[in-house]
């Protein structure tokens, strides 16, 4: 006999995809979203219907109506939860409430007479750990009634989550990415949660992708192409879907990332393009072009500029999340990749099923994989095309900019679009200079305005720089492309690239190359009186050409 698992909050079918392949049967997923239930009826063969499952939390005929099983599973919306979101200031009260009628549903499933649970496990954000109880009542759960009428004290334990909870990397797991998350649950026949053995302590390597699997822009059709993740399938290259068309990049969107990730003004340095090396970074909800939080592949195709640097395809971030290149997802591209990014390692919930049929003294079998269909209810996103760069994306009016060139420990140069100082960081048409001595609260900033032009001749004078005035005079002639702030402005909302000269990104990259080339990142030059760099009696050579070049650009396009 089979064991039977049903799955909440269901989404693309990743966390019921791990325990088929271990032999379990599926019966059914309940989620409110659309898009997921039609994904999850594709690749179970199920006919579920769209549920919204806080109805559970107070309608105890809704529980009891559910079909009886040994294994139930859960991944309540973690959007709430995570720390990205709003920077965990985000309202986490339907977070809670989900949790909770998941729970609910758990507490009656455990405790009713008569119970064949054999195991529950519901995944989240590690940060929602911080939101749970250490303990649930009956009360809490709002099952009170319930309890009476089943022989249980109101108050008594329904759910125990303290020591019942582990934060697994899906890397151990034989990954081929490193994403942590949070598992809670419970082996029935030993009444806690057990942590499943990890299968390596290093992890994949994400170049593992890229050697085993063809690039968005094979063209040889009678190519046979083997999972990466499951040597056993294979599928002829035209059976694949969602990874034949052109990811690329505009300049502008790459720039940005490979900004925020090599030069942040407060976060660490992140490797740009990825580090093929290890496994890859987590895969998100959203498909992201041009934040630090991007995953970014150098293209395959020889361009310089758009589509340079590429984002993974919808199937390439479906095999990362380890499911089967058979399986499908329906919808167009953004909802395809939300989800997957959305859903539950494979591997990881591969591992928690092996673990359930352990404890039970079950013979582990093969792995079980999903027949390849061949019917299309899909909307296949292959287009074999190579992508044509001409619908650049624009800022909203009146964007901020904030930039810098050089990073020395905490002390950063910025050129911004409003003062810095100021709380609301409205933008009003003039550019300002400014100086970082740290980050966060508590460290001081330094606004600097055209007065302080003639300090820094001055100490720029005191510079012994063989090609100094070469430098000066080659900063400037960037500077003679800009007419005034509101055209510099219009060129940063705008722009179709990086050949725009008058793109402070353009502007600010062409004068860090310049400054880099005539300077040495590591020479100090002695700010005795405090004549710029307040709070700095040493300062490095190109943070003050740095503010060199800002002043004057701030002094030219203010000009009224």
């Amino acid at each position: 006999m089979k064991y039977r698992v049903i799955d909440f909050f269901c989404g693309g079918g990743g966390f019921s995809e791990g325990f088929r392949q271990m032999g379990f049967e599926i019966i059914y997923g309940y989620d409110k979203w659309l898009p997921a239930v039609n994904t999850f009826n594709y690749n179970f063969n199920l006919e579920c219907e769209k549920t919204d499952i806080s109805k559970f939390y107070y309608n105890i005929d809704l529980i009891e109506a559910l079909p009886d099983t040994e294994v139930i599973i859960g991944s309540p919306p973690c959007v709430s939860f995570s720390s990205s979101n709003k920077s965990g200031g985000a309202d986490k009260s339907l977070g809670i409430l989900l949790t909770k009628s998941f729970l609910r549903i758990i507490a009656v499933k455990k405790h009713q007479p008569a119970s064949i649970l054999k195991g529950w496990f519901m995944e989240n954000v590690a940060n929602s750990i911080k939101y749970l109880q250490d303990t649930y009542s009956f009360e809490d759960l709002n099952l009170t009634e319930w309890a009476e009428n089943n022989g249980f004290e109101s108050s008594s334990v329904a759910i125990n989550i303290k020591g019942n909870y582990a934060i697994l990397n899906a890397s151990d797991y034989g990954s081929l990415q490193a994403r942590k998350r949070a598992i809670c649950g419970e082996f029935i026949s030993f009444n806690k949660f057990i942590i499943p053995k990890k299968l390596t302590h290093q992890g994949r390597r994400l170049s593992e992708l890229f050697d085993r699997f063809p690039t968005p822009f094979t063209s040889n059709q009678s190519l046979i192409v083997r999972d990466p993740n499951y040597k056993e399938l294979k599928l002829k290259v035209t059976s694949i879907t969602d990874h034949f068309y052109d990811t690329g990049l505009y300049q502008t969107e790459w720039m940005q990332s490979k900004f925020l990730k090599t030069s942040h003004p407060y976060m660490g340095k992140m490797s740009f393009p990825e580090n093929t090396s290890k496994p890859s970074r987590t895969i998100t909800a959203t498909k992201i072009a041009n934040s630090r939080e991007s995953i970014v592949y150098k293209s395959e195709i020889n361009r310089l500029g758009n589509g340079e640097y590429r984002l993974p395809t919808v199937r390439e971030a479906a095999i990362i999340m380890g499911f089967p290149i058979n399986y499908q997802f329906v919808g167009g591209e953004s909802t395809k990749w939300r989800l997957i990014g959305n859903a539950v390692c494979c591997a990881v919930s591969r591992a928690l099923a092996k673990e359930i049929l352990i404890s039970e003294q079950i013979p582990i079998p093969e792995i079980k994989l999903p027949e390849t269909r061949k019917d299309c209810l899909i909307n296949n996103l292959n287009d074999f095309q190579v992508k044509v760069f001409n619908s650049p994306p624009r800022k909203k009016s009146n964007a901020r900019f904030r930039r810098h060139m050089f990073k020395d420990g905490n002390l950063t140069v910025t050129l911004t679009n409003y003062n810095f100082t100021d709380t609301k960081k409205t933008v009003d048409g003039n550019w300002y200079t400014s100086i970082q001595y740290g980050t966060g609260a508590g460290f001081p900033v330094q606004q600097l305005n055209e007065k302080d032009f003639k300090k820094t001749e001055q100490l720029i004078n005191k510079v012994k720089l063989n090609n100094r005035d070469l430098l000066l005079y080659e900063l400037e002639n960037i500077i003679s492309n800009i007419t005034c702030a509101t055209s510099m402005q219009n060129a940063y909302e705008n722009s179709n690239g990086l050949s725009d000269k008058i793109n402070p990104i353009t502007i600010l990259e062409n004068g860090r190359i310049l400054i880099q080339k005539y300077t040495v990142s590591s020479e100090l030059i002695t700010n005795s009186n405090g004549d710029i760099f307040l709070y700095k009696s040493k300062i490095p050579v190109n943070q003050l050409f740095a503010v060199f070049f800002f002043l004057r650009i701030c002094i030219k396009v203010n000009k009224k």
